[in-house]
């Protein structure tokens, strides 16, 4: 295989683990009932989901997809149609602003969603405690 070759299934691979670490970060309250690890996994997942949209630090994925694609010669929004489709699904033709609120308000929801949970089982807990 040559190296741009490589370089560019491994800019696409990273782009398909971008998207399914969005997914999860979106999604995984839903996955997580009743796995403590998993919700604990999901809720650093949020944490850090919303430093990143919010902080000064970079994605490191982002930044692995920028180092596959530079190195390969290739511009963002450049190369082959599977990595501009995966591309597109990742980031969005929307302004960063919408983008970062977006992010924050899902991560933020997620929380909330974890907040209800633990709100639910210390009130079955307490009303178990007061069994005769």
């Amino acid at each position: 295989m040559k190296t741009a070759d490589f370089d560019n299934t491994a800019a696409i691979l990273v782009l398909v683990l971008h998207l399914a670490w969005i997914l999860w970060v979106i999604l995984g309250a839903f996955w997580t009932s009743g796995r403590r690890w998993l919700t604990a996994f999901h809720i650093a997942s949020l944490l850090w989901g919303i430093a990143v949209e919010i902080g000064p630090w970079p994605c490191p994925l982002t930044m692995a997809e920028d180092f596959f694609q530079r190195r390969v010669g290739l511009a963002p929004d450049r190369g082959s149609f599977l990595l501009h489709a995966i591309g597109s699904l990742v980031y969005p033709n929307l302004s960063a602003m919408l983008l970062t609120i977006c992010g924050v308000a899902v991560c933020v929801v997620n929380l909330a969603i974890y907040a209800w949970r633990a709100f639910q089982w210390a009130g079955s807990n307490r009303a178990e405690s007061q069994l005769p």
